[in-house]
């Protein structure tokens, strides 16, 4: 019997390179997904639609929104980001483990309609160093830099409602650091019970 996937969500100030993490993670461990975000912001340079995001207008994410089919939404730097609510259930079901990339916003908005989800937020060290990725992006001019550090304080400041915490200091370290979260958490014994139950009563008979 395949055990439902569990939820995940992943959250990080702007620069703390919460993606490239999760990117690295995806290739380690077995039967986890990244859910990929609708969003209505422009796309940028290297960046598919469809893989990255699921680009569309504000008109459409309305009407996505009007019919119910995201878990969680929400507007970040005058664009607006969800998650669709039908794939993330399609791919538990299928047993595979969902990473959602989102602010702290919708990881709230997500705890509350899973209890069970798993929240980890990632940290730099220093706000200079965070300021120092975002400008090494080249993503981003000088105005969206200073924006988002300025609203980096108010992100940061709701780490303390995540299960884990992890700073994103040397990046192997860091990436250890999250691929343990995963596996422990797959070794949680209701979780063994379903993928293992011959197995455990065969040792019990």
């Amino acid at each position: 019997m395949v055990a439902k996937g569990s939820l995940f969500v992943i959250s990080a100030p702007s620069g703390a390179g919460k993606t490239t993490l999760v990117k690295a993670l995806i290739q380690a461990i077995p039967d986890a997904c990244v859910s990929v975000s609708y969003t209505t912001r422009a796309m940028r340079p290297q960046e598919r639609n469809g893989i990255d995001y699921h680009f569309v207008t504000h008109d459409e994410f309305k009407k996505m929104l009007k019919d119910g089919d995201f878990l969680e939404h929400a507007q970040v730097f005058g664009n607006y980001y969800g998650t669709s609510k039908v794939w993330v259930e399609e791919m538990r079901q299928q047993g595979r483990d969902v990473i959602l990339e989102i602010d702290w916003q919708g990881a709230k908005l997500v705890r509350h309609q899973f209890i069970e989800t798993q929240s980890i937020y990632i940290l730099p060290l220093s706000r200079e160093i965070l300021q120092e990725r975002l400008q090494k992006r080249h993503q981003d001019n000088v105005e969206v830099i200073n924006e988002r550090m300025e609203q980096a304080k108010d992100q940061i400041s709701h780490y303390n409602e995540y299960d884990y915490l992890i700073f994103n200091d040397q990046f192997e370290i860091a990436l250890e650091d999250l691929k343990s979260i995963f596996r422990t958490h797959r070794l949680y014994w209701r979780r063994q019970q379903m993928e293992c139950q011959g197995v455990i009563e065969k040792l019990l008979s």
